[in-house]
């Protein structure tokens, strides 16, 4: 997950006050030099730093990866095993690009959410959900 279009860490980036149930926030993993917390819990590679990104692994795209990617995708129209792919294919710095050129809200050029579509910077946000 690219946390620059995450509800919760946008809502941190820019200080939206947090409300219980409605608005959390997130400081973001990869941006404090931490691997996925969501999956990191779940996985002994990423726990002992033995692979960076779950493609590197053996096993990937393992099958908490995959019930995580069908739920993006149903819900959210991402899929974050293409993510993964992309940044096998163009690195981090060429799939970031690609990420703001998807996201990247026509008004202000801050980050539109994937959650639920809506860009912290420009629009009153009251709530992550639609």
């Amino acid at each position: 997950m690219d946390c620059s279009l995450c509800s919760a860490y946008l809502a941190f980036l820019n200080s939206i006050p947090k409300k219980r149930g409605r608005i959390s926030h997130c400081a973001g993993c990869r941006l404090r030099n931490k691997q996925c917390a969501f999956l990191k819990g779940h996985c002994e590679r990423l726990k002992k730093g033995e692979v960076e990104f779950c493609f590197q692994c053996s096993i990937y795209p393992c099958e908490r990866l995959g019930r995580l990617d069908q739920r993006y995708r149903r819900n959210f129209g991402m899929s974050l095993i293409q993510n993964l792919e992309d940044i096998r294919a163009l690195g981090v710095a060429g799939f970031m690009r690609e990420q703001q050129e998807r996201y990247g809200c026509p008004t202000c050029g801050g980050r539109i959410s994937v959650h639920n579509k809506k860009c912290f910077h420009c629009e009153r946000i009251v709530s992550w959900k639609y």
